[in-house]
C-alpha cells in the first residue's frame, strides 16, 4: 500500500494527458492527481496505472480509463457535501475520485466478489462512502433519494427510470447509453416531469447487466 514520489510524478503526467484531451475542471484534475490509482490495480500491473487506459479488474469487469472518469465527474458538477448515487463501484476509483471532491456516496455493486473487496479496500485508503451496497443498479436507492447527482460507470441498453425519479430539481445524471457503443448522456432534472438531454459523444463501457446478481 505505498505510495511514492514515483506514482505522484506519474499521476501528475497523467493529470496533463487528461488536461490536454480537454477536461478543465480544476478539482477534478486535482482529484486524479490525488488518488493513488496504481492501489486499485493487481501490483504486477503497476506500470499500466497512469497510463489514459482502461484495464481488466476482478469479475470480468475493468477500471475505467482516467479520462472516462474525468469526462464523466465533470459532467456531473459535484459541489463538496453533494448526495451522489454510483451506480457500478467497481474497484472503487471513481468512488475514491468522487470522496476527493467531497461528496457523500451512496454505491452500488452487482458483482459480489467485486463489492467484498472493495468495501474492505476503499476504508483503508481513507475513502469512506456513506454507503456501499450489494445489489441491482437499475433500482437506484429509492431510500436514500433524491439526489444531487447520479453516476453509472457501466454502459446501459437504456435509461432506467427510477434513476430519473430519484434525481433533486437541478440534479444531474451522467448514463452511457447504448448497447456495443455507448453515448454518453448527460440528463437534468428541470421539474417534476421535466428533464434537459445533451450528449457527448461516444465512449465503450463493459454493460450493465440487470438482476444478474
Amino acid at each position: 500500500m505505498k505510495d511514492t514520489f514515483k506514482h505522484k510524478g506519474l499521476r501528475q503526467q497523467l493529470v496533463n494527458t487528461i488536461k490536454a484531451k480537454g477536461i478543465a475542471d480544476e478539482k477534478v484534475l486535482k482529484a486524479i492527481g490525488n488518488v493513488p490509482r496504481h492501489l486499485f490495480m493487481d501490483s504486477g500491473f503497476i506500470d499500466h496505472a497512469y497510463q489514459d487506459k482502461a484495464f481488466p479488474i476482478a469479475a470480468s469487469q475493468t477500471i475505467s480509463q482516467p479520462y472516462t472518469v474525468a469526462f464523466q465527474t465533470e459532467l456531473l458538477n459535484v459541489k463538496n457535501g453533494d448526495k451522489i448515487l454510483e451506480i457500478g463501484t467497481g474497484c472503487g476509483y471513481q468512488t475514491a475520485v468522487l470522496c476527493e471532491l467531497g461528496a457523500k456516496v451512496y454505491s452500488i455493486e452487482r458483482q459480489n466478489e467485486l463489492f467484498k473487496i472493495t468495501s474492505k479496500f476503499l476504508p483503508k485508503l481513507g475513502y469512506r462512502a456513506k454507503k456501499l451496497i450489494f445489489g441491482d443498479g437499475y433500482k437506484g436507492l429509492p431510500e436514500e433519494a433524491p439526489f444531487d447527482g447520479i453516476i453509472v460507470t457501466a454502459g446501459a441498453p437504456f435509461v432506467p427510470k427510477p434513476l430519473l425519479s430519484q434525481l433533486k430539481i437541478g440534479g444531474r445524471l451522467v448514463i452511457p447509453v447504448g448497447d456495443d457503443v455507448q453515448i454518453m448522456t448527460l440528463f437534468v432534472r428541470k421539474g417534476p416531469k421535466e428533464f434537459e438531454q445533451h450528449e457527448y459523444g461516444e465512449f465503450r463501457f463493459v454493460p450493465l447487466l440487470e438482476d444478474k446478481n
